[in-house]
Parts: C-alpha cells; structure tokens; sequence
C-alpha cells in the first residue's frame, strides 16, 4: 500500500488545525488527531478510515465549509464518516449538553464505520483525560466546559453506546479507560491506589 492519499490528508489536517492546541493542555491538537488515525489503523481500519480519523473534527472546529473540500480531496466516504462524526457545525457551538445528548443520540443512527472512527476518537480523548487525572488529579477537570460530573456522565454514557453498537476490542478498550478515569475522578492527587 503506498499511503499518498493519507500523507495528503495528514498534510491537510496539519495546514487546517496548525495553531490548535488541546484544551488545558497546551499541547498541538494535532497530536489527537494523528492519534485517531492510528488507533483506526491499529484495530484493523483502512486508509479512509484513518483520514476521516485524521479530519474527524475538521468541520467542528475549522468550519463547515471543511466538508466540501474534504469531499473533493478525499472522496465522498471520508466526508460523510467526517461529517457523521461531527456534533456541531455551529460557531458559536450549542449548549455543551444538549450538543452531547444529541450525539449520544445520533451515534444510534450510525453505521459500524462512523462508530468506528467515533470510539477512536472517544478512546484517545478518555487516555488523555486519564493520563491528565493521574498527573493533576481530579482538579484537571476544571479546564473543560463541562463539570466533572458531566464528563464523567458523557464518557460512561459513550462506552454503553459503543459495546452495544460495536461490539469488539475498541470498545472495551474504552470501557476499561472510562473505568479507570471514574476511580481516577474520585481520588486526589498524589494517592499511589490510582
């Protein structure tokens, strides 16, 4: 296999999301999204699922004008995956829960390949928060939009919806980190049982 098109994608997601950087972290966003595209390698994906992986929050946080150019360069399956992975094309972006019960929601409409690249997505946002909590504890929480209860309540609600609706090494792998971002939650910082 040689890769252009997904070279070209990472091009592309680097162009577009070059001075994101990830909430609280001040770390490149790009490290998420390069993230993404691996884990959808790793559990078996193939090329347009790795560069929907890379662009899965192109239209979210660059704008909608992102899905007609990522139609055109990437083909028209790595823009609906992109565009079903989206949970908000809006600037500014709706209510934070009402915005994650309705993606809630509409993951039961998906088919397995937009699951698929959603519990990538969801799997690599649940270790950052748990490599986060085991470093500043649950204090961390404080730099979302979300309370900590909310957080907690949208992960958990995220890992029923994925071992209902795909079945398999993903979305145990996210059950097992949501479990552990839940002890993890509970205890304060420095407190060696994590």
């Amino acid at each position: 296999m040689v890769w252009s098109r997904l070279a070209a994608a990472a091009a592309y997601t680097m162009e577009i999301h070059a001075h994101q950087i990830r909430k609280g972290a001040n770390t490149p966003y790009i490290g998420h999204l390069l993230q993404v595209a691996g884990l959808v390698l790793e559990h078996g994906g193939d090329e347009d699922q790795a560069i929907a992986g890379m662009l899965h929050d192109a239209i979210e946080d660059v704008g909608v004008e992102q899905e007609a150019v990522i139609a055109e360069r990437f083909g028209p399956r790595v823009a609906r995956i992109v565009r079903a992975c989206t949970d908000a094309d809006t600037f500014p972006k709706p209510p934070w829960r009402a915005r994650k019960e309705a993606y809630i929601a509409h993951l039961e409409q998906c088919d397995q390949e937009v699951l698929f690249v959603s519990a990538a997505d969801k799997l690599h946002n649940a270790r950052s928060i748990v490599t986060d909590l085991r470093a500043l504890g649950p204090a961390m929480f404080d730099r979302f939009t979300a309370p900590k209860e909310g957080t907690l309540w949208y992960y958990a609600s995220l890992s029923e919806v994925f071992r209902r609706l795909l079945p398999g090494a993903l979305a145990e792998e996210l059950t097992e980190t949501v479990t552990t971002m839940q002890r993890l939650a509970t205890q304060p910082k420095g407190n060696k049982a994590a």
